[in-house]
């Protein structure tokens, strides 16, 4: 897209901030601000990442690492890819929300949850209760 300052400026050379302004300026361009209420983000945000899940279903996991690495399907996989990024980012402007610190948060709360040299090459899920009574919850 032409009209879009920085196209072709990779991950290493932009910012959040910066993605999120684009979304900002293209959302009001066109006067969708009226649409983009949260529900409204979400579900789209939900059926985008569906749309990931497509190229990759029915296969298997091999099939999957394959399918990713294959320069035929690489672009298709990446547009959809930015289009879970753009609902994302348009959900968190419309919310005002801070998606870095939301993330580091998250990490935090996740490195206590997993500690790594419990979790390290694993995939199972701490029990809900498990992590709640460590973490000093009740209920």
């Amino acid at each position: 897209m032409s009209d879009v300052p920085g196209v072709g400026m990779g991950d290493a050379a932009t910012t959040v901030a910066d993605l999120r302004q684009l979304m900002r300026a293209f959302v009001a361009e066109r006067d969708w601000e009226q649409f983009h209420t949260p529900k409204n983000l979400a579900m789209s945000l939900a059926i985008e990442a569906a749309e990931v899940m497509e190229c990759f279903q029915w296969l298997d996991a091999a099939e999957s690492q394959r399918r990713g690495a294959d320069p035929a399907y690489r672009e298709p996989i990446a547009e959809e890819l930015a289009d879970v990024l753009c609902y994302l980012l348009s959900l968190a402007n419309a919310l005002d929300l801070d998606l870095s610190a939301a993330m580091r948060r998250k990490l935090v709360k996740n490195a206590v949850k997993y500690p790594a040299g419990e979790f390290r090459g694993r995939f199972e899920r701490r029990p809900a209760s498990d992590a709640g009574r460590e973490r000093g919850a009740t209920g």
